[in-house]
């Protein structure tokens, strides 16, 4: 072979070779990996009657999830909508179980990064006004009379909703506000004309005497819903994916037992089987958000705006994340 030959065949050998240097795949930057929480803070609430919550924590469904992950669970007491909207905003809580829509709203209308990721329940039927006073037949005698309830809530909503709906104003009555128990307690004593009262404290009520003047139907949907701080969800969506497949378990658990689960929760809320048999049926848990749901979401930002005790708004479908 002589020079030129030579000198040929090497540079052919170099190009095809090169050539299929070009070819080898490309190393990617691998992304770092984020590491998973070490702790999962979800609220427990179990009234009005939060039967989910109550399966979830009993039969320890969360744990069953996310034990392999080396992630333990949490299940801080925080009853009031407000405190839990805090909780998000100062990182302590990661997912709010039961929230009354207008916590949410409230809280994402004035920056706290808040998401609404499913529908807990609706109950417009065991949210009511009671009253004891025989004379107190329809929400028109309600005026001038002393109300008390939990206020910014679904149950101040009801009283606003319904006193609307008889051509009535919110200061056509005087109202107060006061938790649950301590509104049955004034009403059952005298005190106040009527009492704003869902869940339990309901049957209590009735049972010394006082009697359900309206509830929420026809009037509000009740929309109690499942939150989560944005920042979580947006740093740990898988978390979030199976946090709502558990949730779903817990469904499909009161679908299959139903009477272990009326004792569960009937041991857990201290209501006998017959109450909680009863007030079940008041509840529709399906988790899915429907256009209805937004169309109530709505309302009750309406609602907070017209009554004062909202002044910004925020774009409701801002507040949804769909993780389906």
């Amino acid at each position: 072979m002589n020079f030129y030959k030579k000198t040929s065949f090497i540079v052919s050998a170099l190009i095809i070779l090169t050539s299929f240097t070009g070819c080898a795949p490309k190393q990617e930057a691998s992304t770092p990996k984020v590491e998973n929480p070490k702790v999962l803070n979800i609220s427990y609430v179990k009234a009005p009657l939060n039967v989910p919550s109550i399966i979830e924590k009993k039969k320890q469904l969360f744990e069953n999830e996310f034990s392999k992950d080396n992630i333990n669970i949490k299940y801080p007491e925080i009853t009031e909508g407000s405190k839990m909207t805090e909780a998000i905003a100062a990182g302590s809580l990661d997912f709010c179980n039961a929230i009354g829509a207008t916590s949410v709203i409230l809280a994402g209308a004035n920056g706290v990064d808040i998401k609404i990721i499913g529908v807990y329940s609706r109950a417009p039927k065991a949210f009511t006004i009671m009253v004891k006073d025989p004379a107190i037949k329809t929400i028109k005698n309600l005026k001038g009379k002393k109300v008390v309830g939990p206020k910014g809530t679904i149950l101040h909503q009801l009283l606003l909703g319904a006193l609307t709906k008889e051509n009535l104003k919110a200061d056509d009555v005087q109202f107060s506000n006061m938790a649950i128990p301590a509104s049955v307690s004034a009403l059952l004593a005298g005190k106040v004309d009527a009492a704003l009262v869902a869940g339990p404290s309901v049957a209590s009520a009735e049972k010394n005497g006082a009697r359900i003047l309206t509830t929420g139907e026809g009037i509000l949907d009740a929309t109690i819903v499942i939150a989560a701080s944005g920042k979580f969800l947006e740093k740990y969506p898988d978390i979030a994916k199976r946090y709502l497949a558990v949730h779903e378990k817990s469904l499909q658990f009161m679908k299959d037992k139903q009477d272990e689960t009326y004792k569960l929760t009937a041991d857990e809320t201290k209501l006998t089987l017959d109450q909680v048999k009863s007030m079940y049926g008041l509840y529709d848990f399906n988790p899915e958000i429907t256009e209805k749901d937004i169309t109530e979401l709505n309302k009750t930002q309406d609602f907070l705006k017209q009554n004062g005790m909202l002044t910004k708004t925020v774009d409701i479908k801002s507040l949804l994340v769909n993780f389906k």
